[in-house]
C-alpha cells in the first residue's frame, strides 16, 4: 500500500469529523458576511488610492474590537484542535491512526491540515475574493499589503494555536486545551492593545512597542501605514525594513513552537 492512500484515509476521517454538517456553511456564511458589510463602508469613507487604503480596507474588517471575524476563525481552529487532537488523544482514538503504515508526523499532518489548514483556506479566499469584488482596482494594485495585514493579524492565531497543540499533547484533555487557548488569544490580542500605549508611556522606550509588535505584528503595520496620526510615532516610527523584521521574528516563533509540538507528537507522546 502506497504512502499516499492510508494518508487520505486518515485526513478523510479527521475531516468527517472535524466538519459535520453545517459548520463549513455557516462559517463560510459568516466570513463572507464582514467584507461586504464593513469592507464597503470603510471604502466609502476613505478617498484616497495607495497602499495605505490597502491596509485601512483589510484592517477595518479584521480590527473590528473585539476582532469579531478573526474570533470566528478562532472558534473554529481551536475546537478542531481541542476536541479533534485533545479528546481524539484522551479517548484513544490516536492509536487506531498509529496502526496505518505512517510515521507520526504525517498523521499529526493530516490532522493540522483538516484543523487549521481548511479553515484558513476558507477564510483567506472567501474574504480576499470578497475584498476584491469591492474594489479591484485597490486589491489587484496591492495585493501584496493586504497578504502582509493577513499575515500579520493571523500571526497571533498562530501563535496561540502553535501553544495549545503542546497543551492539547501534554494534557490530552481537550477541553481544558480549548480553555487555555482562548483564554491564552485573548491575552496576546486584547491586552497589549490596551497596555502598550501606557506602558510605552511609562518606560518612555521603542523597546517595549517593538516586543508587543513581535507578538501582535498588526501593531507594527499600523503604526507604519498610519504614521503621524498617534503619539506613539514619538517613540517609534517603523521603516518597511522593520516591519518585515518584525514579521519574520513573529513567524519564526510561531514555526519553532509548531516544531516542538511535532518533535513531541513523534518522539516523546507515549501512545
Amino acid at each position: 500500500m502506497g504512502k499516499g492512500k492510508p494518508f487520505l484515509e486518515i485526513f478523510a476521517s479527521v475531516l468527517h469529523e472535524d466538519y459535520r454538517f453545517p459548520v463549513l456553511e455557516i462559517f463560510a456564511f459568516l466570513y463572507t458576511l464582514g467584507p461586504f458589510v464593513f469592507g464597503t463602508v470603510t471604502r466609502y469613507f476613505v478617498p484616497t488610492f495607495d497602499e495605505s487604503i490597502a491596509y485601512i480596507l483589510t484592517s477595518s474588517l479584521l480590527g473590528m474590537p473585539p476582532f469579531m471575524f478573526l474570533f470566528i476563525l478562532v472558534v473554529l481552529v481551536f475546537k478542531n484542535i481541542a476536541f479533534g487532537l485533545g479528546s481524539d488523544l484522551e479517548k484513544g482514538i490516536f492509536q487506531s491512526y498509529l496502526s496505518y503504515p505512517l510515521k507520526r508526523w504525517r498523521i499529526l499532518t493530516a490532522k493540522l491540515l483538516s484543523a487549521l489548514g481548511i479553515p484558513l483556506i476558507l477564510f483567506l479566499s472567501i474574504q480576499i475574493t470578497a475584498l476584491y469584488i469591492i474594489d479591484p482596482d485597490v486589491i489587484s494594485t496591492y495585493l501584496s499589503t493586504v497578504l502582509l495585514t493577513y499575515s500579520a493579524y493571523l500571526s497571533p492565531i498562530l501563535l496561540a494555536t502553535g501553544i495549545m497543540i503542546l497543551v492539547a499533547l501534554v494534557l490530552r484533555r481537550g477541553g481544558l486545551a480549548l480553555v487555555i487557548g482562548i483564554v491564552l488569544y485573548f491575552a496576546i490580542s486584547i491586552i497589549p492593545l490596551y497596555a502598550r500605549g501606557v506602558v510605552a508611556y511609562a518606560v518612555n522606550s521603542p523597546l517595549f512597542l517593538q516586543i508587543v509588535s513581535v507578538v501582535t505584528p498588526n501593531f507594527v503595520l499600523e503604526q507604519y501605514y498610519t504614521a503621524g496620526t498617534s503619539w506613539l510615532d514619538v517613540l517609534w516610527t517603523p521603516v518597511f525594513s522593520e516591519v518585515l523584521i518584525v514579521m519574520g521574528i513573529s513567524y519564526a516563533i510561531i514555526a519553532f513552537l509548531f516544531f516542538l509540538g511535532y518533535y513531541y507528537f513523534a518522539r516523546r507522546l507515549g501512545l
